[in-house]
């Protein structure tokens, strides 16, 4: 996910996106811990992802004050 493709999103997509992204690492982390994790660099990138969606979450937060 690319960080202009996060900067059009609106706060509730954003936290839905989020959302969608915990819930995809919890499921990585599963098949990581039982053994059928195909691609174990898909972990690093949705931590990333994570990070960066609420990194603008925050950026919009501090904004509205």
């Amino acid at each position: 996910m690319k960080a202009s493709e996060i900067k059009e999103m609106t706060a509730n997509e954003l936290q839905e996106k989020l959302k969608d992204l915990k819930q995809e690492l919890f499921n990585l982390r599963f098949q990581h811990a039982v053994n059928q994790l195909d691609n174990p660099m898909r972990m690093k990138a949705v931590k990333r992802d994570i990070a960066r969606v609420k990194t603008f979450i925050r950026k919009q937060e501090s904004s509205a004050e």
